[in-house]
């Protein structure tokens, strides 16, 4: 018997030079979003975070 898990939402946060958390963009996959957040992170040099669907911290990436 497979089990079907739902989709994870993870979101994408950017934060500002006044440390506010501003979103950024939603994805389905976390891989995906992880590379996203690095590759904006390095570009922007802004720090960036992923975070789920309750708010709950899964990754914090800094240039």
């Amino acid at each position: 018997m497979l089990l079907r898990l739902p989709a994870m939402t993870v979101n994408i946060e950017w934060q500002d030079q006044h440390g506010h958390w501003h979103h950024l963009q939603s994805k389905q996959n976390q891989t995906d979003a992880y590379r996203v957040a690095m590759q904006r992170a390095a570009s922007t040099g802004k720090r960036h975070r992923l975070v789920d669907a309750s708010g709950r911290l899964l990754e914090l990436l800094a240039a």
